[in-house]
């Protein structure tokens, strides 16, 4: 009796806002008393987590991926891609994926994604003759797009929950990530094509002009991509090396923010962020530990395996109850809260913990724009001004698109891991 008050208790604590990172907190703390373990148990784990060197890349890249979006960046990123794929029938949508992938590759945050470059390329493609419902769909979904990409936060964040490297899942994202880009990308341009929607001239004056623009920024991801599987530098590095070139480029060349007004708000907000996954991922991963002694892995394992009996089965389930996940939870949340418990699980069932990984991304990814509680329609929804029903259906066509490319990922390993293999990558 008293533990089903606790329960009611913990629910009703997470229904009116509670914090998450309090809610494991008190489960983990809970669990080990019942279990007569020392309560210290529950931050244990944190100096493990203190000693792991890829945890030192998320504070660098958080800090780079706000830089970019408070400066002019995005404005330059969506004049470079615009000259460069404008052209095309339904060439202004393809600015608008290419655009979106490659700030939320550096953001790794969806939301800011959509409030960033939604103002900016929404009424743009309107004004273009782009439907309203195409227009809206696009830009809600697009969000999420890019979590593939290095140097993707929520990457680097399930390598250090997962123990994995993060090398391998950078290259194992590549394929897969670029599948969904050139999918959606058709479906634009048979859209443009279908709707007559009219293509901005080709001029190699306009793409030099973009180029030169944002000439200090283009060389970022190759830089950082080079670098890495070159040798020249770790994660960690590139990390560090990436934050101290965003800060010189947007503050001392191109001169968008201030070093004394604006850096300083920057850099706090951007650590509160960082400050609220290292709070979840301490108290996450005492509870993990608690979950590992007490073998609730598995234990769950035992049970799945008596009423699941094949691997392709596993995985149509697993994925169904990652796009729930998704829905209800942010993918630093789910990546810290999840990934321990289905990991001993999928390896059970002879799935690689990379192609794992890729699975889990795309997933959450999917799970962001997913009825009736995805994240990102709900920043849709305020950032266009439109009923949350609208962007429900905006986004249908979609989410259809990416469930396709999700169960090829899903059932053809290679895609996520011949690269992995030819590379050698360890």
């Amino acid at each position: 009796m008293e533990t089903i008050l606790v329960i009611i208790a913990l629910i009703l604590l997470a229904f009116f806002g509670s914090p998450l990172f309090s809610i494991i907190g008190v489960i983990a703390l809970l669990a080990f008393h019942s279990a007569q373990i020392d309560s210290s148990a529950v931050i244990v784990e944190l100096y493990r987590l203190a000693n792991t060197p890829t945890l030192i890349a998320i504070p660098f890249f958080t800090f780079a991926g706000y830089l970019l979006a408070e400066s002019n960046s995005p404005q330059r990123i969506v004049a470079l891609a615009r000259a460069l794929f404008g052209w095309i029938p339904g060439g202004l949508a393809v600015v608008a994926l290419v655009s979106c992938a490659i700030f939320t590759a550096f953001t790794g945050a969806s939301g800011v994604t959509i409030i960033a470059l939604g103002g900016l390329l929404y009424p743009i493609l309107l004004k273009e003759k782009y439907p309203e419902k195409f227009s809206l769909g696009l830009m809600t979904t697009s969000g999420s797009l890019g979590l593939l990409f290095p140097p993707s936060l929520p990457i680097i964040l399930y390598a250090v929950v997962a123990k994995i490297s993060v090398d391998k899942l950078f290259v194992a994202g590549f394929v897969p990530g670029m599948l969904l880009l050139i999918v959606l990308a058709i479906y634009s341009i048979r859209f443009g094509i279908k709707s007559h929607i009219p293509k901005t001239t080709f001029e190699i004056k306009n793409i030099l002009v973009a180029v030169k623009n944002a000439a200090w920024e283009i060389p970022l991801p190759f830089v950082i991509i080079g670098g890495i599987y070159g040798g020249l530098f770790t994660v960690t590095e590139a990390a560090a090396i990436t934050a101290f070139y965003v800060l010189v480029v947007e503050v001392f060349i191109y001169r968008d923010l201030k070093l004394f007004k604006d850096i300083p708000k920057i850099m706090q907000e951007s650590m509160v962020l960082v400050g609220a996954i290292l709070i979840i991922l301490g108290t996450a991963l005492g509870l993990t530990n608690y979950l590992i002694d007490a073998e609730v892995p598995m234990k769950l394992f035992i049970v799945i395996e008596e009423l699941i009996t094949s691997k392709i089965l596993f995985l149509i389930l697993l994925n169904v109850f990652l796009l729930i996940v998704g829905m209800m939870m942010d993918i630093f949340s789910a990546t810290i809260v999840v990934v321990p418990l289905i990991i001993p699980i999928a390896l059970a069932y002879g799935v690689d913990p990379v192609h794992l990984g890729i699975i889990f991304l795309i997933n959450l990814e999917i799970g962001y724009v997913t009825p009736p509680v995805g994240l990102n329609l709900f920043i849709a929804s305020f950032r266009f001004e439109k009923p949350i029903t609208e962007v429900y259906t905006s986004t249908l066509p979609y989410i259809a698109i990416r469930l396709v490319v999700l169960v090829f990922v899903t059932y053809i390993p290679d895609l996520s891991l011949y690269l992995v293999k030819l590379l050698q990558i360890e």
